[in-house]
């Protein structure tokens, strides 16, 4: 298990380096079209820059990593796939014009029980933790679906955020691992998340 860990350790840190400049590369066209909707939504490349492009899906899909690797065991892959398979149900829903209930408040408030278990001293059960996923996965699958014109190239499109979605939960996963010898910065970037999605929800920001 130390050697896992150790290995883990070493392919973040070897990794985050060149994080950076990728993910600028890659967010800046779309920056501003983030939850627009439109001519944006045109297949993979679309699909690949849409989580990254908010603030809300990018912290969230990092906050899910993180949640994993606190989790541990089983819940490394466990609540990755919860909220991906969820999240695949609500684009489907979006794509057949079905909109969640509250859709950007549940995408906020994703943030803030995010971050919360992110900052609780103590990982929640892999049960809850994978509920609590899976739940929220739905309003961001949902958000993504309902963004697809009807001239979008929809599979394309999928396999794109989905691709991004999968990238991002790693990369959370990583750094979760990594920062374990400091418990304390997780937790506060927990707190930091739960704040952004307060702002969110009262529409502050």
């Amino acid at each position: 298990m130390k050697t896992t860990l150790s290995l883990f350790t070493r392919l973040a840190l070897a990794a985050i380096p060149r994080l950076g400049p990728a993910a600028t590369a890659i967010l800046m066209p779309s920056l501003a079209f983030a939850h627009s909707g439109g001519f944006h939504v045109h297949g993979f490349v679309s699909g690949l820059q849409h989580p990254l492009a908010g603030a809300d899906h990018l912290l969230a899909m990092m906050a899910v990593g993180i949640i994993a690797a606190r989790t541990g065991g089983r819940g490394l892959i466990v609540v990755p796939s919860c909220f991906v398979s969820a999240m695949v149900a609500g684009a489907l829903l979006g794509i057949a014009g079905i909109g969640l209930p509250s859709l950007e408040t549940g995408i906020a408030l994703s943030l803030v029980v995010f971050g919360a278990m992110m900052a609780l001293p103590r990982p929640l059960p892999l049960a809850v933790a994978a509920s609590l996923t899976t739940l929220f996965g739905l309003f961001h699958g949902n958000a993504h679906g309902l963004e697809i014109p009807d001239t979008a190239s929809g599979i394309a499109y999928a396999i794109g955020f989905l691709a991004s979605t999968s990238a991002l939960h790693a990369t959370g996963g990583l750094t979760g691992l990594t920062l374990r010898r400091w418990p304390g910065s997780i937790r506060t970037a927990g707190v930091g998340t739960s704040l952004v999605g307060a702002a969110l929800a009262a529409q502050i920001i």
